[in-house]
């Protein structure tokens, strides 16, 4: 059979379409929309045909009705016949409670509307399934089921293991899986990847339907989509209709030139652009990229246009209450809101009403986000996207405009499907020993139809068996106890305790449980920590806090303690934990951009060639290709422009006995990790210095050290791509990344119940307990499953080990070469790396004056060369 994945190129006429659906609904069709949208003209057909389809379209297209046309229109038909049983005909799968109750709003609607016209009751019932569905409702299901039942991955979980709910299951023709691109990329997309398997066994083969905003790659979405059958992918259509709708998008800078404003300067035009902007529209929506970032924007809104701003407008991030955001949602839809400033959390496709602008404060980071959250705009079919770029240093402005131009040629860059992540099949394997006795073979295999587990080798799978089955016994004195039976000779297994449906429902589910940490000096207390900003610390950094410098002793449970640290630069930026990773393939397509640009250079091209060339290759105004030439011109001039054949590596002398070696690898911050961690790992294996200090951004990183012996390029050059893993590992096994992870990982392979006979477990009890096993299982083997499930983590889903293996793999057969420069002032590529250092005890404006000061030493050593010119 050859036929697997394949894209759907035909167009159908309305007329064709609607010869397949339900004349009841072909009149309230044509009664409701003029014409079928494109991802309907193509998908409807393959739908009704029961073929597996992944539509990928922008946010406002029509994809969501494309999914459910034909299902309501063969529930209608059932219905009219006398055919409708009491049962669940499609499941629909969202990643938000919140999108969840906004389908239940756009499905009840359509129904009563058909029912009205039909003159009739038609019977067809909606009902959500999550973890705020009550009892009550919960038991209303049992007695009158949903025909479409809403609900999210975890509760999916929960329901396969319910005896009564799951035989309401047993014949589901249709799975809708909303917003794939928001799982695929992480472990709740794992964990339903290997749900839908296990729902498949319990229903027979049903038709798989993917919704996704703009993602790539498209064939490995649907493959994660549908699964394997038979070691190979089953069928499925793709329908991509990405350019339907016409961009407005454009990056903006508040100010003439960003070198030379001063912060007053930066920060009065920003918010005057801001207001422009929002005054010119109906509704704005702002993205920034950190929670405290949009509180900022809110309250400096408020206070410079108290008059404009009091009631109207609005913060939406994660660590709001659920009410205000449900307050706020509402408030958008009834267009009462001028304008909401958030993070991330409204990036998905909530129905929060008309928006006629998105604004970017800063990057977004990737091409697929940026379009995701243009998206927002113009979110009926025929409305024009409209989005803004506010840019306020160069490298925002060139990492902008190279995501512009990707959005305008359709280069969307690629997604990381996790894979064989051993914590999440614990909660599988558990919950098919629940369902019944069976044969390991018979589970592996179901497993391995998950996209995400189709290399999983039976020594994976049977670690994890030995672990849930209690084969280490030394566990149970650290209250880890057996929670299956195994027998491996007759490769059977089932569940051991008579409560073990309670502890797997209370206990499923993949995203951990985040807490803040008291810092401490002594008993002396000095403030709190965000675990994400922890993670990131190995003993030694120094880092800022209300304004002081600390450095990193240790960390016990949920406590810090540190040692103050007066007039000492911080090692790692207070910013760091809450910063969006640059996407690898807009990395590679900047350094691309650079060797452009410094070939034109070498060629010794006028000004306005090089000009023209910006304007045209990256679609920028004429500003911005103007800040971009003499941002380049500068580099090119004081040093080399590193790129994507070309990794320059810069001593810059620093200030006192501190040195700086500053890597310009713009590869985006996960590969820089890897990388920075790797060298610096080395260089303390052979020069004994444990020292090293890191700072890294997406363009690069410097490694800085008191210490004069820094065998900097000869640790770099020693690191070899085949060793890199092996490396890395050694260099996380004691760092506070690892332990946090291992906590994680431990509390999904159920090692630790957060949830424990009507008992909850702290966050803090939780990391007790998980650094106390994470030193039982180093005694029992390296190669236990959840401490190598942590190590991967950090390394593939923290980290980017594949791609940094790549860059090694490169510089070692010459395609990138290796370029050594020595300055006493930083490079300008490098001002912004170094200037970041001092960014936490530093004013703003004392780190702008620190920039200025430098690019006109810069400019003082460049001017010869000018002259020459």
């Amino acid at each position: 059979m050859l036929v697997t994945i394949q894209y759907l190129t035909k167009e159908y006429a309305d007329e064709s379409i609607f010869e397949v659906l339900d004349s009841l609904i072909v009149k309230w069709f044509k009664q409701k929309f003029k014409t079928f949208a494109p991802p309907q003209k193509y998908s409807v057909i393959s739908i009704h045909k029961k073929e597996n389809t992944l539509i990928s379209a922008p946010t406002g297209s029509g994809k969501t009705l494309s999914a459910f046309l034909s299902i309501i229109s063969e529930l209608v038909s059932l219905s009219k016949q006398g055919k409708l049983e009491d049962k669940t005909y499609c499941v629909y799968i969202s990643p938000l409670r919140a999108l969840s109750r906004d389908i239940e709003v756009n499905l009840k609607n359509p129904l009563e509307e058909i029912e009205k016209l039909a003159g009739k009751d038609l019977g067809i019932r909606v009902a959500v399934r999550t973890g705020d569905t009550t009892t009550s409702e919960r038991q209303k299901m049992l007695v009158k089921p949903p025909h479409i039942l809403i609900t999210t991955p975890e509760s999916l979980g929960i329901v396969l293991v319910a005896p009564k709910f799951k035989k309401l299951l047993t014949d589901v023709q249709w799975v809708i899986i909303d917003e794939v691109h928001a799982l695929a990329p992480n472990k709740r997309g794992v964990h339903l990847s290997v749900s839908l398997e296990r729902l498949q066994n319990v229903s027979g083969p049903f038709t798989r339907i993917g919704l996704s905003a703009t993602v790539a790659p498209l064939e490995e979405v649907a493959k994660f989509l549908v699964g394997f059958q038979n070691g190979s992918p089953r069928d499925c259509k793709i329908v991509d209709v990405q350019l339907i709708k016409e961009f407005d998008l454009k990056v903006l800078c508040p100010v003439p030139s960003i070198i030379n404003a001063t912060q007053e300067e930066l920060h009065n035009s920003l918010y005057k652009l801001l207001d422009d902007l929002i005054q010119e529209h109906k509704t704005t929506l702002i993205f920034t990229n950190t929670r405290s970032a949009t509180e900022r924007v809110v309250h400096h809104l408020k206070t410079k246009y108290p008059k404009k701003y009091l009631e109207n407008i609005g913060a939406h991030h994660s660590s709001l209450s659920r009410e205000h955001r449900l307050d706020l949602e509402n408030k958008l839809r009834k267009g009462e809101l001028k304008v909401v400033v958030c993070s991330t959390s409204l990036e998905l496709g909530i129905d929060i009403g008309y928006i006629d602008l998105v604004i970017l404060l800063g990057s977004p980071k990737s091409t697929a986000r940026a379009l995701q959250r243009c998206g927002r705009s113009g979110h009926k079919l025929h409305d024009k996207i409209k989005g803004r770029f506010i840019v306020l240093d160069r490298d925002d402005l060139v990492e902008c405009a190279v995501m512009l131009k990707n959005a305008y040629e359709n280069k969307i860059d690629n997604i990381d499907i996790p894979q064989n992540c051993l914590d999440v099949i614990v909660q599988h394997i558990y919950g098919l020993a629940i369902e019944n006795k069976q044969h390991a073979e018979t589970a592996l295999d179901l497993i391995r139809r998950s996209y995400c587990y189709k290399d999983l080798s039976w020594e994976q799978f049977e670690s994890v068996l030995k672990y849930l089955a209690g084969e280490y016994v030394s566990l149970e004195q650290r209250s880890v106890y057996a929670k299956i039976w195994y027998d491996p000779v007759t490769k059977m297994l089932g569940r051991r305790s008579k409560i073990a449906r309670v502890i797997y429902s209370t206990n499923i589910g993949t995203i951990p449980e985040e807490s803040y940490l008291e810092v401490k000096f002594g008993e002396e207390r000095i403030g709190m920590l965000d675990e994400g900003f922890l993670e990131r610390l190995k003993k030694g950094d120094i880092f800022v806090l209300g304004g002081k410098t600390y450095r990193f002793n240790f960390a016990r449970g949920m406590t810090v303690q540190v040692t103050p640290m007066p007039h000492t630069l911080p090692t790692v930026p207070s910013w760091f934990s809450e910063m969006l990773p640059l996407n690898f393939d807009v990395a590679i397509e900047i350094q691309k951009f650079r060797r452009k640009l410094e070939e034109l250079f070498k060629e010794k091209r006028s000004k306005a060639e090089i000009v023209k060339f910006i304007h045209e290759y990256l679609y920028v105004d004429e500003n911005s290709a103007n800040s971009i030439y003499e941002y380049f011109r500068e580099q090119f001039l004081f040093a080399e422009i590193p790129n994507d054949k070309k990794l320059v590596v810069e001593f810059y002398k620093g200030f006192g006995e501190k040195k700086f070696i500053i890597f310009h690898s713009l590869y985006g911050r996960r590969v820089n990790d890897a990388l920075s961690r790797a060298i610096a790992y080395e260089i303390s294996r052979i020069s004994r210095n444990k020292n090293v200090a890191i700072a890294l951004t997406d363009n690069g990183f410097y490694l800085t050290s008191e210490s004069q012996k820094m065998q900097v390029l000869r640790a770099f050059q020693s690191l070899k791509p085949e060793h890199l893993r092996e490396l890395l590992k050694r260099a996380i096994d004691q760092t506070e990344i690892l332990k946090r992870r291992f906590r994680h990982c431990a509390m999904r392979s159920l090692m630790i119940l957060r949830s424990y006979k009507g008992h909850r477990k702290s966050v803090g009890r939780q990391q007790m307990g998980a650094q106390i096993l994470l030193s039982s299982v180093k005694r029992i083997s390296d190669k236990f499953p959840i401490l190598e499930e942590a190590r991967r983590e950090v390394l593939e889903d923290l980290m980017d080990i594949k791609r940094t293996e790549k860059v090694l793999s490169e510089i070692k057969s010459g395609k990138i070469k290796i370029h050594v420069i020595a300055t006493e002032i930083p490079s300008p590529f490098a001002l912004n790396l170094i200037a970041r250092g001092y960014l936490d005890i530093l004013k703003m404006e004392d780190k702008l004056e620190f920039v200025r000061r430098m690019h006109k030493a810069i400019l003082k050593q460049i001017e010869p060369y000018e002259i020459a010119a």
